[in-house]
């Protein structure tokens, strides 16, 4: 196998599958105000549009509940490429459908595939990469979904001059491509090394490891054997524990972190962000904006270069000041796009309609919406964006992380669901209302990320046990745990017992104080 093992390389190529989630969001929003696909469709409004859109998400539901059994089974790389495969039966579908219902089944099988890779990326990303970088690594997810939006958007824009219905049918079958070059790009990746090990594929595992973390492929490297030894006493502890998986998943030790995983995904949907990616075009029309086709254009990439911040300093400012911090500034900007409709806006003259208010000869305030929504679309690349899909693989220690993110995510793509078929007919009753309703939300998920969330950033995979079971009072987890404070936690476990490690396997551990093995433990 060629070495492309560079853990950028592997979690960049492997964060395809999240630029895919990226060229759905796009496949349907940058059609939506396009006469081609109002006249061949029948003008979908209301719940009908609503479905259409909402059945991707039907699909990633069911995709990631499988994700689990499939990533466990296949292994994260294999159930990737067999989502990709997926894909490229979906895009098919989608191009040459002849009515809505083929063009909702098209996008019911390229769900499959979102649902699969929205929950094996972030694993597949976490389980290779350093813990000082992981934080970055994930965040790659959803810098691709940004790619993959911005990129099927104007793809869509430059099709929707063309006089046929090529304009709605060559993007959607050119979103066949990138799932092509998914599926043949990963044979040179490596498995996980987490992955390997939790099936006894020990010496893989540990060459797979070395070069992941050495130029040369040093097996013998220290810091690559302090690792190995973290995982091989993690995976034998959780044996000779007699884990089950799936009775675990609920149980008193794991429901809150389950529960915990399955908001954190819930509010990233809840939060209002779908909203302004799939209706974007609604919403500038119901501003007083008339290209709404290329104003959206300017939303997506503010999506995509406000998620660099984040892939640069997310492993040192932490998850949790992200968290808070975005849902107060998404909430704000929701407010006032929703306060400046309601004191500016009237009801719409127009009936045939998909938004019933509007602002009519207003240009000031028109452009204070159009500015908002791009100031949403900011808080959230720099905060829920990334941090929701890197945060749920975190917390789940390896025995039921498969199952336990497939859950999360699962959770994700149900309240997508909800929100795709809702929002068209909702938006259509309560107009400037519904930005109100999901500007409390956020509050809310402020709220319960004070609460209930600790700090995750500097901590290995093998190490959320300890955040979880100490139950420090959250406001010291806020910039998370220094390494000082992990080596004494760590000695006190082991003189107190707390920390139970096998007598027949000797532990390196990698002393973060001085940068060498310091002490064996038996």
């Amino acid at each position: 196998m060629v070495r492309l093992l560079n853990v950028y390389t592997i979690s960049a190529f492997a964060a395809l599958g999240g630029a895919l989630f990226g060229f759905d969001i796009s496949s349907m929003s940058g059609v939506l105000g396009t006469d081609q696909y109002k006249n061949y469709y029948g003008n979908p409004l209301g719940t009908r549009q609503g479905g259409i859109t909402s059945a991707m998400a039907a699909g990633s539901l069911v995709g990631a509940l499988s994700s689990s059994v499939l990533g466990d089974w296949l292994s994260r790389k294999v159930a990737i490429q067999l989502g990709a495969v997926l894909w490229c039966v979906g895009a098919i579908l989608q191009a040459a459908s002849n009515g809505v219902p083929m063009l909702v089944a098209g996008r019911v099988v390229a769900g499959l595939c979102v649902g699969l890779t929205s929950s094996l990326v972030p694993i597949y990303q976490s389980e290779i990469a350093p813990r000082k970088i992981r934080g970055r690594i994930v965040s790659l997810q959803q810098f691709a979904i940004t790619w993959g939006i911005m990129i099927q958007y104007f793809v869509q824009y430059g099709c929707s001059f063309l006089p046929s219905q090529a304009a709605f049918r060559l993007p959607w079958a050119i979103q066949a491509a990138p799932g092509a070059v998914l599926f043949v790009g990963l044979f040179w990746f490596p498995r996980s090394p987490r992955w390997l090990a939790s099936k006894d594929r020990w010496d893989e595992a540990l060459r797979v490891l070395a070069d992941l973390r050495t130029a040369t492929g040093d097996i013998n490297d220290p810091l690559v054997l302090a690792e190995y030894k973290e995982i091989e006493d993690q995976i034998r502890f959780e044996r000779e524990d007699e884990a089950n998986s799936y009775r675990e998943l609920f149980g008193s030790k794991m429901r809150g972190r389950v529960l915990l995983a399955m908001a954190v995904q819930a509010w990233s949907q809840l939060v209002g962000i779908n909203v302004l990616m799939y209706y974007v075009v609604y919403i500038l029309d119901s501003a007083g904006i008339s290209n709404t086709l290329l104003a959206s254009s300017v939303q997506y990439v503010v999506n995509m270069v406000m998620t660099v911040p984040s892939i640069l300093w997310t492993d040192r400012w932490g998850r949790r000041p992200a968290l808070l911090l975005g849902a107060l500034s998404i909430g704000f900007w929701l407010f006032v796009i929703g306060g400046l409709l309601a004191r500016y806006g009237q009801p719409n003259p127009v009936a045939d309609q998909s938004y019933t208010w509007v602002v009519v000869d207003r240009p000031v305030v028109t452009r204070c919406i159009q500015a908002a929504s791009y100031l949403t679309v900011a808080s959230f690349a720099v905060s829920w964006g990334p941090v929701s899909w890197m945060y749920p693989a975190e917390i789940m220690p390896l025995r039921i992380r498969a199952k336990a993110v497939a859950i999360a995510t699962a959770t994700n793509w149900a309240v997508n669901f909800a929100l795709g078929l809702a929002v068209p007919p909702v938006l259509r009753t309560i107009s400037w209302r519904l930005f109100f309703v999901f500007a409390a939300f956020n509050m809310a998920a402020c709220v319960h990320v004070w609460l209930a969330a600790p700090e995750t950033k500097l901590r290995t995979l093998e190490e959320m046990d300890e955040i979880f079971q100490h139950g420090e009072p959250l406001w010291r987890t806020f910039t998370g745990i220094t390494k000082t404070d992990r080596l004494d936690r760590l000695a006190r476990d082991i003189e107190l017992g707390h920390l139970k490690i096998h007598r027949s396997i000797q532990v390196e551990l990698y002393d973060l104080r001085t940068g060498s093995v310091a002490t064996t433990v038996r």
